[in-house]
């Protein structure tokens, strides 16, 4: 028989906090509005020629929610879809699921971001293939596009229909990349919003400690001699993103942690010394893929560098449900609602209902309880 679980959110929990999460698009952004805004001709070749193989375009086939390119150009507020993924380098055939799914909006006029944590698990119809029902939104990507690859077309699609939302551009990055992005700007500082202890790899005894409040972590690489540090390399801010199962709030507390490695990431890509770091827009290069051009970021860099100074940091709120022994979050109408409210008045749209409760229709006779909006969420 089905049975549910409420997820709450800690009552600590801020309702807004500073930006952070590890999956870098922000940060990349943040990085190259920076660099070609303040460096020039010099760092705009090197950026150019070093992130060419980022750049991704979406299938032609799929029609997006408005004109980008006419956004763009008059300097309205825009969206990305943030997608992570932990499948070590990134290659275009790659068809897997996505462990994080985010989105962000830029808003020049008011100078703010804003990210909106979506749960992985959320319970989701895919449209055009409804007749899978249920699956979950991190699952979106690996269905085919008219291309028969796995494209973010498809996650796209869904979370338009899921919260009646544009989705302007994407960015899907290797959460590999994390850590290297992390060493090259000279590591994070970052404090830790509980006390947990850390094994990246069961097999390997190196071990981390992170305290309630703190900025310094201990790390043993034999998991016994600790040894103190304030600075996270890239290795520690990647275990510290990735820890889930002890975690009171579960995905949800990941999802903040990886919030706040982002935050701490952005805060170090603005110092342009570190943007020129040997192998920075490299590493970039090898670990994001995205459909924002280059000519794209450098527009931005000129009329939307500013609303990154200001960044919120927003989450939807499910409801646990177990169905057929998998683990889903359902997201009530209210919740839904709040992130379309959110997202919309972020990119100065006018207020409107949210979308399909599951995005697409239930078309093959599973029925699913209505659930009653959840505290915890935005």
């Amino acid at each position: 028989m089905d049975n549910q679980t409420r997820t709450r959110r800690d009552a600590d929990k801020p309702k807004k906090h500073k930006k952070s999460k590890m999956k870098i698009i922000i940060a990349v952004i943040v990085a190259l509005l920076v660099a070609a805004g303040a460096y020039g001709a010099y760092t705009y070749h090197n950026a150019k020629v070093a992130l060419k193989d980022t750049y991704n375009p979406l299938d032609p086939n799929f029609k997006p929610a408005r004109d980008v390119s006419q956004v763009l150009k008059d300097g309205k507020p825009i969206s990305i879809l943030l997608l992570g993924t932990d499948t070590g380098s990134l290659d275009r055939s790659y068809t897997g699921r996505t462990d994080s799914v985010m989105i962000a909006t830029v808003n020049p006029k008011t100078k703010t971001t804003t990210l909106e944590s979506i749960p992985r698990d959320s319970m989701v119809s895919i449209p055009g293939f409804e007749q899978t029902f249920p699956m979950k939104i991190n699952a979106a990507y690996e269905f085919p596009t008219t291309d028969g690859k796995g494209h973010p077309e498809t996650t796209i699609k869904t979370l338009q229909d899921f919260l009646n939302v544009p989705i302007d551009f994407y960015a899907l990055i290797n959460m590999g990349g994390l850590q290297t992005m992390v060493d090259k700007v000279g590591g994070v500082t970052v404090k830790s919003p509980l006390t947990f202890t850390y094994k990246p790899n069961n097999k390997k005894p190196n071990t981390y400690k992170f305290y309630k409040g703190k900025t310094e972590y201990k790390y043993a690489p034999d998991g016994k001699n600790f040894k103190p540090h304030t600075v996270m390399n890239g290795a520690a801010a990647l275990a510290f993103s990735r820890m889930r199962y002890t975690d009171p709030l579960g995905d949800y507390g990941r999802q903040k942690r990886q919030r706040l490695v982002l935050t701490a990431l952005a805060k170090q890509a603005d110092d342009l010394a570190n943007l020129l770091t040997p192998g920075f827009f490299e590493s970039m290069s090898k670990n994001v893929q995205t459909n924002l051009s280059f000519n794209d970021l450098m527009t931005m860099a000129s009329k939307y560098r500013v609303a990154t100074k200001t960044i919120k940091s927003e989450h939807m709120q499910g409801v646990g449900y177990m169905y057929n022994g998998q683990s889903f979050q359902v997201i009530p109408d209210g919740n839904r609602q709040e992130a379309t409210n959110i997202l919309r008045k972020s990119l100065g749209l006018q207020a409107k209902p949210t979308g399909n409760r599951f995005a697409g229709q239930v078309t093959n006779g599973v029925q699913i309880p209505e659930f009653p909006t959840v505290g915890g969420g935005n």
